[in-house]
């Protein structure tokens, strides 16, 4: 008895057997396209591949996947689906006299192809030829490439030679060919699959050499104009601040905007030539004499393009790096500024409360002087009337001896009431 599987348990196991290698057998003609699709693409290219099926008489597919294999009588096909790409692989089996004259792609329905989902990254033409004598290497590329140069070794421990010249043809198609010494059927499906996956993974690579051909004039703008901000910021009074730190903001905007749109590109472009040099690698080469080889043809030509492709990625990280530093310094005193201007008006604030205060004391001091007037005054005039009454009052002395009391009684009511407003705002 064991524990309830996890559910995802029997698809990842699966997964490493998803894509096997076919078996391949001399003599063989291959067709081979991957095209670039789009994720919401995926369900038409089911739907299409199904098509070929029912036109063949083969078995109904049944749920969409990302692989499929069979045997459709004329020929036999291979439909792999990748994250960016996906590829069909058609193959004749069959005597043939020039492997390139009638491609395996000749047996496939021309409208079906014509309606494939996607943009055409690689095209390919192939064929093992079987075991025997064969040709050297230079009237085989006078015969069957143009008389380009070839670039090939033989691979698989000296088990087969492979030859290609990597060039587009008019015809839209590049061309190899495997000449068979003792590859076993499964040696020779892998050693196609290898060609084909060294083939498009290049190209797919070289995806991202554009991207960093049009960015590296842009990126040298970024770093002048980087270089000017710095240089004016050295020596930048306050009323410069706002203005350089809006064209920092735009600048590292700029950057920010493009590092996102292509961080995918140069990370997958790294990914795939790693795949490239992985599976060169696996051919176990051994140099024919006047032949480049796969290692070497990508060394001297692929590499630089990858190179040219890091050196931007980085150039363009270290650059946001850059302007971000430069930002954050412009903050920082941006901020030391507004802190000197908060604290200077505190201070002219503190003044003004300071002579606010005074002021205030000087009306206290008038209010109390008024107010005594007032009610001196009043209390003149109670004595007028008492004196009028019949009283003995001298209403000039009553007048003189109130003014002290009024004086202390306004006094320590104003202090009163402005003690009882001050407790109320605290």
């Amino acid at each position: 008895m064991l524990p309830p599987d996890h559910p995802l348990r029997g698809e990842l196991n699966d997964e490493v057997h998803a894509r096997p290698s076919d078996s391949l057998r001399a003599p063989l003609r291959i067709s081979y396209l991957a095209l670039l699709t789009q994720p919401t693409a995926r369900e038409d290219e089911w739907l299409h591949l199904g098509g070929l099926l029912q036109h063949f008489g083969a078995q109904p597919l049944g749920p969409p996947a990302n692989h499929y294999s069979g045997d459709l009588g004329p020929f036999s096909l291979r439909f792999e689906r990748h994250s960016e790409f996906t590829r069909y692989t058609f193959t004749v089996p069959g005597d043939f006299e020039d492997p390139f004259a009638l491609p395996a792609l000749a047996a496939v329905p021309p409208e079906w192809v014509a309606k494939l989902k996607g943009e055409l990254i690689v095209a390919s033409h192939g064929a093992i030829l079987p075991a025997g004598p064969h040709p050297p290497p230079e009237m085989l590329g006078a015969r069957y490439f143009d008389g380009n140069v070839l670039v090939g070794s033989r691979v698989g421990d000296d088990a087969a030679v492979l030859l290609t010249d990597f060039r587009v043809r008019a015809d839209g198609f590049s061309r190899f060919l495997i000449l068979d010494q003792m590859l076993t059927p499964r040696q020779a499906g892998r050693l196609v699959q290898r060609i084909l996956e060294i083939d498009t993974y290049r190209m797919l690579a070289l995806l991202a050499l554009p991207i960093a051909r049009e960015l590296a004039p842009l990126l040298a703008k970024y770093e002048q104009e980087l270089s000017q901000v710095t240089t004016v910021l050295e020596s930048a009074d306050t009323d410069d601040e706002a203005t350089l730190l809006d064209r920092l903001t735009r600048l590292e905007a700029h950057i920010e905007s493009r590092e996102a749109e292509n961080h995918f590109r140069f990370s997958a472009a790294n990914a795939y030539y790693e795949l490239v040099q992985r599976r060169i690698a696996e051919l176990r080469e051994v140099r024919i004499k006047g032949l480049q080889t796969f290692s070497d043809f990508t060394e001297r030509r692929l590499a630089p393009a990858m190179n040219t492709c890091r050196a931007v990625s980085s150039r363009q990280e270290s650059l946001s790096a850059h302007v971000a530093r430069a930002n954050e310094l412009l903050a920082t005193r941006v901020d030391i500024t507004r802190e000197r201007q908060n604290q200077a008006l505190l201070e002219s604030m503190n003044r003004r409360a300071k002579a606010q205060f005074k002021l205030q004391q000087t009306v206290e001091g008038l209010s109390i002087a008024a107010i005594t007037y007032y009610v001196v005054g009043l209390i003149g005039y109670v004595a007028k009337g008492f004196k009028a009454l019949g009283w003995h009052v001298d209403y000039e002395i009553v007048q003189a001896i109130s003014i002290p009391v009024v004086i202390v009684v306004t006094a320590f009511g104003i202090h009163h009431v402005r003690q009882a407003v001050t407790r109320k705002v605290k």
